[in-house]
């Protein structure tokens, strides 16, 4: 099958495995895909899982059609792309193998009898190898999820053979959504190294990428912003699905009637997911998915031999071994003398990172009391506390307790111009009396926010909360909403003044009436009076100092010399910065700049 003109797939297709790496179920088979590109030099990309030696040799040949390949590039060591080198080499001794150290190192354990003296080409990451119009660039991706990994970049024909990266369950003569299996695939295999992956994306952001090669599955050629979209959500650990997800297990029905009951709640409340599994009969892959890509997580078990279920301590151990974090937590624990589940299983998260957990809690003695019933009716509650607050019928719009949220906090004000919403982040919102409520807004004039507000005389009031990432500031501070449109592929919420509030990263908003407006040059003070008051969680505000610390990405200035931004960490190179030069990324002046 051709990939390109010169890029050509010799892959097969694995119907014959139930349990990928002995634990994953796939019911559809695996690919092992491997490629060949073919210019002056020809190159071999991977080798195929051991069963398929003679398949994969005889699509190379008759790809090659006599022609002997120059180089075999292997990208990664596990040995379903690796286990037959040997068996490549047998056939083509003449072939270079073109590997960095620890692949080498690895290659010399699998294959203890196989010589390569004299017939290897050891890369440093980011070492170009032409092969004539072809250059092929090597990017080290480290723990992605081997240490050994790299990935390649084809500058000519701009496609990234990405290894394991972008792959997904299932052989490629099916079709399935690739979202669902990508998904547990990544979660299950590569989801504990979040952080190299994020590294790998970053790398890969700079380059021209117009197809994705990967390892398993199929080769990605259209709408490459929603998979590498879904790579950056999952490898960030942020919340994928809104709802809620309750994992149980029961003996004797009990604990099983209080998950449904309290899921029968949520739905009632304006949940807009629930997902209730039983792990003791669940897919446990399947089950580890779903607890990542939600951000409420309801842990239901029964104490058990002074632990915990077995089937929910396995549930948890895989959470906590796939760095399980960023999530909201509750618990439901059932005993007939000693109920101990509810601190068992939350010691098990101890070292995981930004869990919130539920102040509302279940203890059931043996079955469901009338007290249980209220204590599951409150647990619901505090789960779609932010989903009533968004509704229009239920949500308390004059819940004054948000003029709490105001403080040094970090705040997207969101507007209307016609038919075109937009928003921008500002750091002045503050509170100037509380009868009537009146709130003062700073904006500069330069920004497309000021004159619509202006005209319009309405806006809202974002709170920030502490859960926001960069990518919000970016979406909101770092372009002009005269030509981005700013709330692209998000769900639109309104306010009753028809202005949007965002769905998420947010405790709060206001929405605001501009009685009065103050000229202070450079700025515009908009003194309003709150219409509608809605709190939608109870995160903490985002401080300037939290997004200084915990949110803005360390600016990469080793080897630089010039000046960096200390609002966006956008660097500029240079031994002068002239007086009037305004940041590319978030507008600021020379004045937020410091020197590297």
């Amino acid at each position: 099958m051709k990939v390109t003109n010169d890029i050509i797939y010799v892959g097969v297709n694995d119907h014959q495995v139930d349990l990928f790496e002995g634990q994953y179920v796939v019911p559809n088979g695996m690919s092992y895909n491997s490629y060949v590109i073919k210019d002056e030099k020809i190159a071999v990309m991977d080798t195929v899982d051991v069963n398929f030696a003679e398949e994969w040799l005889a699509n190379i040949a008759q790809v090659l059609d006599g022609a002997k390949p120059d180089y075999l590039i292997v990208q990664h060591m596990e040995p379903d792309h690796s286990a037959n080198i040997y068996n490549f080499m047998k056939v083509y001794p003449d072939t270079t193998i073109v590997a960095n150290e620890k692949t080498f190192v690895m290659m010399a354990n699998f294959f203890r009898e196989m010589d390569l003296e004299g017939r290897t080409l050891e890369v440093e990451n980011g070492q170009t190898l032409s092969l004539g119009k072809h250059d092929l660039t090597f990017v080290f991706a480290p723990m992605v999820h081997w240490p050994e990994v790299m990935v390649t970049y084809d500058s000519t024909e701009k496609v990234l053979f990405s290894a394991d990266g972008f792959g997904k369950f299932g052989a490629n003569d099916v079709e399935e959504d690739w979202d669902d299996e990508a998904r547990r695939y990544y979660i299950g295999i590569v989801g504990k190294y979040g952080t190299q992956v994020q590294n790998l994306l970053k790398v890969a952001a700079t380059l021209d990428i117009q197809m994705i090669c990967p390892l398993h599955g199929p080769i990605l050629k259209e709408n490459l912003g929603h998979y590498i979209e879904k790579y950056d959500i999952w490898s960030s650990y942020a919340v994928e699905k809104e709802g809620v997800m309750i994992a149980y297990t029961s003996v004797y029905g009990n604990t099983k009637k209080a998950a449904e009951t309290l899921a029968a709640k949520l739905e009632e409340k304006g949940c807009p997911d629930v997902y209730v599994c039983d792990l003791a009969r669940a897919d446990m892959a399947r089950a580890v998915e779903n607890a990542f890509s939600y951000g409420k997580l309801v842990l239901a078990t029964t104490t058990y031999n002074a632990d915990i279920f077995p089937f929910m301590k396995i549930f948890i151990e895989h959470l906590t071994a796939r760095n399980y974090q960023k999530r909201t937590i509750g618990f439901i624990e059932n005993g007939s003398w000693a109920p101990t589940a509810a601190r068992v299983m939350k010691g098990m998260f101890e070292d995981s990172q930004d869990i919130t957990w539920m102040k509302n809690s279940v203890k059931i003695m043996s079955s469901l009391s009338e007290e249980n019933l209220e204590e599951l009716d409150q647990m619901a509650d505090e789960l779609c506390q932010e989903y009533i607050a968004q509704s229009d019928d239920k949500a308390n719009k004059n819940d004054l307790t948000a003029l709490f949220r105001l403080g040094y906090g970090l705040y997207v004000v969101t507007s209307r111009d016609g038919e075109k919403d937009n928003g921008l982040i500002v750091n002045t919102v503050t509170q100037l009396t509380d009868n009537p409520n009146r709130v003062a807004v700073n904006i500069n004039k330069a920004n497309y926010s000021h004159d619509i507000i202006k005209k319009t005389g309405v806006m809202n009031v974002n709170c920030l909360s502490v859960e926001a990432p960069f990518k919000v500031f970016e979406r909101f501070g770092f372009q002009s909403g005269r030509e981005a449109d700013k709330f692209e592929g998000w769900n639109l919420l309104r306010a009753d003044n028809g202005v949007a509030f965002l769905p998420k990263y947010i405790n709060a908003f206001l929405a605001l009436k501009v009685e009065q407006y103050v000229d202070l040059d450079t700025h515009g003070m908009f003194i309003c009076t709150v219409t509608e008051a809605r709190v939608m969680n109870d995160k903490e505000t985002m401080t300037y100092t939290y997004y200084q610390k915990h949110v803005k990405p360390k600016p990469q200035t080793e080897g630089k010399k010039g000046f960096v931004c200390v609002v966006c960490g956008y660097i500029y190179e240079g031994e002068e910065l002239p007086d009037d030069y305004i940041c590319p990324l978030c507008k600021h002046g020379v004045a937020d700049f410091e020197p590297i």
